[in-house]
This record gives structure tokens, sequence and C-alpha cells, in this order.
């Protein structure tokens, strides 16, 4: 569906692209954590920051010393093994960030398990930021990763 340029549309109807749409199944886009667009760059010399690889390798190097510690008596290494008590003990979104996680699932019909994989990347996102805790902005920031989910919400 679509060429993947935004000069050129897609030439598809709204039936077809409807069509394309409900084959992908909610169950398979809930084991999608990061759905990311990627835009071609309009002008490579006018990017923004640029984070380089040994940077961005520093950070995710940092992120998984944090979760070594964390997890260290546990029998799991990573935030994405996280469940049941460990997930609300280790990824709590406190008071603010439960009632902000409830609205969106409200807003974009998300399952359980949507619910769940977001809390993990929140938690991720709060590691590779260096923070102990998990805010609104990791939050919000997961939640854009789910891109597909927002998109198909905005078609029906």
């Amino acid at each position: 569906m679509g060429s993947g340029n935004p000069l050129q549309g897609c030439t598809c109807s709204p039936a077809r692209i409807a069509q394309y749409r409900a084959r992908i199944s909610g169950p398979l886009l809930d084991r999608i954590d990061l759905q990311v667009d990627v835009p071609r760059p309009k002008d490579w010399g006018k990017q923004g920051t640029i984070i380089s690889s040994a940077d961005m390798r520093a950070e995710v190097v940092a992120a998984q010393a944090i979760q070594a510690e964390r997890y260290q008596l546990l029998p799991i290494s990573w935030n994405s093994e996280l469940s049941g008590a460990a997930l609300r003990r280790y990824a709590n979104l406190g008071k603010e960030g439960t009632q902000l996680l409830h609205n969106i699932l409200e807003t974009l019909g998300l399952s359980m398990r949507a619910h769940d994989r977001i809390i993990k990347l929140s938690r991720t996102i709060a590691d590779l930021a260096g923070a102990a805790d998990i805010s609104s902005a990791h939050l919000a920031e997961a939640v854009q990763y789910r891109n597909l989910d927002r998109q198909l919400t905005a078609q029906e």
C-alpha cells in the first residue's frame, strides 16, 4: 500500500486501503513494540542535532547496565521480560502516568498486551535517559512508537 514516497501518494482506493489494513490483526500489532515511520530526509545538510553511533551505543550500554543492576536478583535481564508483579514494581507509572495511559488506551482502543508493552518501552526510554522514574514524557514517547495503532484508529 502506498509508494512510501510523500511526493507520490498512494493511488489505492479507500476501500482497498481498508481491506489491506483489515488483514493486519490487532494481536499481531500488539506484538510489534516499535512502529516507526521514517520519512525521506528533505535536506541532509540541514538536519537537527545528529547523535553519533558511538554516542548512541554508549547510551544503550548505560541503559543495559541499569537494567542488569536492577534485575540482578531476578531471573530476567531486560525490561522486555517484565510481567505481573515485577512489571508493576519496576515500571510503576505513578498516578498521573497511569491515568494518562488509561486515557490513551481508551482513545486508541488498545489491548492489555499493548498496555504492558507501552509500559515496558516507557521503562526502557527512562533508562536511556538515565531517569530512575518513568515520567509522562517517557510514556508519551513510548505511545508515539505505536504508529500503526494510531494510523488504523484514524482510519476507522
